[in-house]
């Protein structure tokens, strides 16, 4: 039967980071009726920095937040792949990149990114403090139990409480996280000293290590190991035990760390899930990492989760029912988002290679591969189009 309690709005969003900000903003400009629930007692970003590419820039551009944003983050006109000892393994020729899909890739800190979305958001839309610990699925609404004791009651619900989301176990008990083999280090540096100037990700035995200039001359780093999940002994790792494992790095990776401190680091085991297969689940949605979580390796995090709302936003538009869109959404970000995911655990696995003779032939194919294969996974990435059927 038709659920015939009171529904306290049209739509609930469940989680406050890149994908629930951004639906919110979306449902705003097309005057939906939502609320979006959020665990913090206040959003402020936390993490380090990430890359916006040039799809995710569509994506925004689609939402028209493409130009405020850019005000933000840093554009990366190189990003180089190097080798322990600096030298050069593979280098995306990003100016035609640029040009090519007609836009530029960025750099961001999480934190800047979220303040800005934050600010578009109407206060009396935005509920803190408000962790979803299950839910109950009804002819017509969905309703959703808080740790507070408290409840609420919407027609439709979106899923973005990220990759650990406990209603996505909920509905689907096989989708908990699985780690992927390394863990990882990161911290946001003043760049007055070092000057870093280009991206780069330095693989190597010991692992890897990656930098990237951010706006108000600051500079992302992370570093990730192989170790197996939630090591005791990298759990309690400070800066100067990271110095010690990277010393051997090309420069500027000892003075990078050096240049950090302890109270900095931000540490976690890279994890992701294992592609679904439904997005859709009558009046429920999963969109970002609650519904494809993929590690890091191709930066496609955010960007993924702003192409889904890109896409939703599209779908909403058009004339059809809700339960429709959401399936319509489903068809049209499955076979994506799964992609992205694979290819992304893949690239990890072969970066994170510790065998000084694989690394050898590695490196060998990498810096032997002409310019127009290594251009390939970029333009499978970019030249798909997510906004066509």
């Amino acid at each position: 039967m038709p659920y015939t309690k009171t529904i306290d709005s049209d739509f609930a969003i469940v989680g406050g980071g890149v994908a629930g900000l951004a639906m919110a903003i979306a449902f705003q400009q097309i005057d939906k009726d939502f609320v979006l629930f959020e665990q913090a007692k206040k959003l402020k970003g936390i993490g380090a920095g990430f890359g916006l590419a040039a799809n995710a820039m569509r994506a925004l551009d689609l939402l028209s937040l493409r130009t405020e944003i850019e005000q933000i983050g840093y554009y990366l006109d190189s990003y180089h792949i190097l080798d322990h000892k600096g030298g050069l393994l593979v280098s995306p020729d990003t100016h035609a990149i640029s040009e090519k899909y007609e836009q530029r890739n960025f750099a961001i800190h999480r934190a800047d990114l979220h303040l800005f979305l934050l600010s578009k958001i109407k206060n009396q839309k935005l509920q803190l403090s408000k962790k979803a610990i299950r839910l109950e699925q009804h002819v017509g609404a969905v309703t959703l139990f808080f740790e507070d004791g408290t409840q609420h009651t919407s027609r439709f619900l979106i899923i973005a409480d990220g990759v650990k989301s406990p209603l996505r176990q909920q509905l689907i008990p096989s989708s908990i996280p699985r780690y992927s083999g390394y863990t990882c280090w990161r911290a946001t540096i003043d760049n007055a000293e070092i000057a870093l100037d280009k991206g780069t990700e330095t693989w190597g035995k010991l692992g890897r290590f990656g930098m990237t200039p951010l706006t108000n001359n600051r500079i992302y780093w992370y570093a990730c190991i192989n170790t197996t999940p939630d090591n005791p002994i990298y759990r309690s790792y400070k800066v100067n035990d990271l110095l010690r494992h990277f010393q051997s790095y090309h420069d500027p990776i000892p003075a990078i760390l050096a240049q950090t401190k302890d109270s900095e680091l931000i540490w976690n085991d890279i994890i992701d899930i294992k592609p679904l297969k439904h997005l859709a689940y009558d009046n429920i949605l999963f969109i970002g990492d609650a519904g494809h979580a993929t590690t890091p390796n191709m930066g496609q995090g955010a960007c993924q989760a702003l192409e889904d709302v890109a896409v939703l936003l599209d779908e909403l538009k058009l004339e059809k029912t809700t339960k429709e869109a959401f399936s319509s959404f489903e068809k049209r970000r499955l076979s994506r988002t799964k992609y992205i995911t694979d290819t992304s655990k893949r690239i990890g696995e072969i970066a994170q290679w510790d065998n000084p003779v694989f690394i050898t032939i590695r490196n060998l194919l990498m810096k032997l591969m002409p310019a127009r294969l290594a251009q390939k996974n970029l333009d499978k990435l970019l030249s798909v189009d997510f906004m066509k059927y």
